[in-house]
């Protein structure tokens, strides 16, 4: 498995993650008695507790309803520092859409729209081989797209399996949640299913049974494939599912046969590992875990939402422990992820020499602690699902906290640093608070608006348990149980 924190997430940052450890050893801690199973529903919040999550995922929808481009449905990797389109962010504002028209935030009908809007796009798009003139190849697509052009956006782009997945995550959504039988509605179920049986994911499988990370024209195929556990898993669930080219049925145990390496006890949990937090989150916001279970899952007696649950109480036991001595770590301000940072920067204080990054994928766990004392408010709220009695507290701390610097019209911004009091290279410091943010990413945006939604409503997930694909690639990959059996 690859080293890099990161996954394969952002293959142009590469040197930028390698730049930071906190230079605080991952230490096991004596195994406590897990938190007991989160009951806390939306329904049970206070006034002012639901008004502040209302108020948070109307805001967070926004991000994607105002920055995709209306004529070609791209969504932006950040805004509104406008940047380059990312497909993963796209999977995302495909299923924002849905959540907005049940929310009454648009109307089905302006839903639809820019559904249809970006899948005619998608299927429209150049598939081919070449350098630049392409958005993909394949079936799969560039990792980054120019917003203008919708080609790669540049060489050192790679053709993504993870966030081509994570794509398709919003376009099977798509499928299932538009089950009218207007013609728009039934162009979009075409679409769908057209785009997603496009994908040839075994000539992904460079060295089979495992799922390459990526390939260039350039360099071809990543040196590193997808083995567990990280956000990864819905990669082989979408790849088992394929009604046109799947992979065969022992990616799935490929996959795992590595899970012993992040299974452990760290800060008094034992679960499998993966330091930042989206590593639990990508896979679910789509697919709910509850109650089904892999051979892996019912060997340990776990699931995966179980799992993030764990990894989520580990990473605020790791904030309130605060071995980095980072400033205003505790209980309720928290949150590993990827994110932005203020940049690559050096600097001396009283707990010695700092190193602080731009963007990385910080976190916290058994395999790896990258720290910079730069917190993501998603890293809290793509977990609510998993803990919401410890992340409701923790988003309402940190807007109150720190509102006037990190909260505006499109929720939090992307990441903060309270730590940090110099002179950034992106965001802004402020006197008396730190560093904030001063945009938003896609693929963190994504997971706090879906699961709030599936917290509150089981919404996302409800409408995936209906799509045959997601059914077939769990029942594939083993899975048992719960809702599988049900319907």
């Amino acid at each position: 498995m690859s080293s890099s924190p990161w996954r394969g997430l952002r293959v142009f940052a590469a040197a930028a993650l390698a730049v930071l450890v906190a230079g605080v050893p991952a230490r096991a801690a004596q195994p406590i008695a897990p938190p007991q199973p989160d009951t806390l529903t939306y329904q049970a919040l206070a006034p002012d507790q639901r008004a502040f999550i209302d108020d948070l995922e109307h805001r967070t929808f926004d991000w994607f309803w105002q920055s995709a481009d209306p004529y070609t449905g791209l969504v932006p990797d950040s805004w509104p520092n406008h940047t380059f389109s990312s497909v993963a962010a796209v999977g995302f504002g495909l299923t924002a859409y849905g959540i907005g028209a049940e929310h009454g935030y648009i109307t089905r009908e302006q839903a639809v729209q820019r559904t249809l809007t970006t899948l005619r796009f998608f299927a429209n798009a150049p598939q081919n081989g070449s350098e630049d003139d392409t958005a993909g190849y394949h079936g799969f697509f560039y990792h980054f797209l120019n917003m203008q052009t919708g080609v790669r956006e540049a060489r050192h782009v790679e053709l993504s399996s993870v966030d081509t997945t994570l794509m398709m995550g919003g376009v099977l959504f798509a499928e299932s949640y538009y089950d009218r039988g207007t013609p728009q509605e039934k162009e979009i179920r075409k679409l769908a299913d057209q785009l997603y049986r496009a994908i040839d994911w075994p000539w992904m499988q460079a060295r089979k049974p495992l799922i390459s990370m990526g390939w260039t024209p350039g360099g071809k195929f990543i040196d590193a494939d997808w083995q567990g556990y990280d956000e990864g898993k819905l990669v082989y669930i979408l790849a088992l599912g394929s009604p046109t080219h799947p992979v065969g049925a022992d990616a799935w145990a490929a996959w795992c046969a590595t899970y012993p390496k992040y299974w452990g006890t760290f800060q008094g949990y034992t679960f499998l590992n993966f330091g930042p937090l989206f590593g639990h989150q990508f896979t679910e916001s789509w697919v709910d875990f509850h109650g089904i279970r892999d051979p892996w899952g019912r060997a340990h007696n776990l699931d995966y939402v179980e799992n993030g649950r764990l990894a989520t109480w580990a990473q605020r036991a790791y904030a309130i422990a605060n071995p980095g001595h980072w400033t205003d770590y505790g209980a309720d301000v928290w949150g590993l992820t990827a994110s932005d940072g203020l940049g690559d920067i050096t600097e001396s204080s009283p707990q010695g020499v700092r190193r602080f990054s731009a963007y990385m994928a910080r976190g916290a766990g058994l395999d790896d602690i990258t720290d910079d004392g730069t917190i993501a408010p998603a890293a809290a709220g793509g977990s609510i699902a998993f803990a919401p009695s410890i992340v409701v507290p923790a988003l309402m701390t940190m807007k109150q906290r720190y509102g006037r610097y990190i909260y505006n019209r499109y929720g939090f911004v992307d990441a903060f640093n309270p730590s940090f009091h110099g002179t950034p290279e992106n965001g802004r410091t402020y006197p008396g608070f730190g560093w904030a943010d001063n945009q938003q990413l896609g693929i963190d945006q994504g997971p706090i608006l879906l699961m709030i939604e599936n917290w509150r409503s089981g919404m996302v997930w409800n409408v995936m348990k209906k799509n045959p694909y997601i059914r077939q690639g769990l029942q594939r990959a083993g899975f048992t149980g719960g809702w599988l059996e049900r319907h």
